[in-house]
């Protein structure tokens, strides 16, 4: 007997190979539920939304997320090509990054970190959290019916600490680091589309532009009193003492601003 409608197996029908034949007719529940749960989508939400919370074998489904081996990068690309088809056949696409924090307490969660809450934190007052630091990709998608462009994640990763790097003996990798990994494997996935990355002040910096300047567009906000320089020269062959970090400091963004002979150029920015 079908239990979920034709609409729904054609979505998630292209899922199907990433699982095996048992953990697939688990994560169809989980995934039917999880659309219908209201609040936070937990394994329990899910299976009491489909009346399935007196169920015996519950643990089942709690594997699917702990024991059962399938890739969360497969399902990422697959649901990124889904979204294309559907709602952007075009050439360029436009995506935003940015961090968001899971607030989860606990001593088994090894990667929980102690991080600056960007919502509740203001120029004047500093507010930390703890949980996990996830760093998400989304697809900026102008939705007729809606009447304004929506956000719609299809890949994350997590970032943990630096703490938790030197603890593991690892080398840690930055957000900025982990970003342009981030935006490197999506030109991987579409190497014939143009891609434009939005983000805030904390992607612009030259470590991330250098590395995927070849590779996407990337537009990021900056403070209009931010400290600019230019590129490092190159060493010039007998040159002592070490080597340069930073190149000849440029006006601020204030100062050109100012500038009479500052010359401008008009644009025109549509929805």
């Amino acid at each position: 007997m079908q239990i979920f409608p034709n609409e729904f197996l054609d979505v998630i029908i292209q899922f199907k190979g990433v699982f095996s034949k048992r953990i697939y007719s688990h994560v169809q529940f989980l995934l039917a539920g999880a659309i219908l749960c209201q609040g936070k989508r937990t394994i329990s939400s899910v299976l009491r939304i489909l009346g399935l919370s007196k169920v015996k074998n519950f643990g089942k489904y709690h594997r699917v997320l702990s024991r059962a081996n399938w890739s969360s990068l497969r399902c990422s690309k697959i649901l990124l090509h889904q979204l294309l088809k559907l709602l952007l056949p075009g050439d360029k696409l436009v995506f935003g990054i940015d961090e968001t924090i899971e607030r989860r307490w606990g001593r088994k969660i090894s990667k929980r970190g102690i991080y600056r809450d960007s919502v509740r934190s203001s120029k004047s007052h500093f507010v930390k959290c703890s949980g996990l630091r996830w760093l998400c990709v989304m697809l900026l998608v102008n939705v007729p019916w809606a009447g304004r462009v929506w956000a719609l994640p299809f890949l994350s990763t997590l970032a943990p600490s630096e703490g938790y790097a030197q603890k593991q003996g690892k080398v840690h990798k930055t957000v900025i680091q982990r970003a342009a990994q981030l935006i490197s494997l999506i030109k991987h996935w579409l190497p014939d589309r143009e891609i434009i990355v939005v983000g805030d002040n904390s992607y612009a910096c030259m470590e991330l532009l250098n590395r995927v300047c070849k590779l996407a567009t990337v537009i990021a906000t900056m403070r209009m009193d931010a400290a600019l320089y230019d590129f490092v020269p190159p060493r010039l062959s007998g040159q002592r003492g070490p080597n340069r970090k930073k190149g000849d400091k440029l006006p601020k963004l204030t100062e050109v601003l100012e500038n009479p002979q500052t010359v401008w150029q008009m644009i025109t920015i549509t929805e």
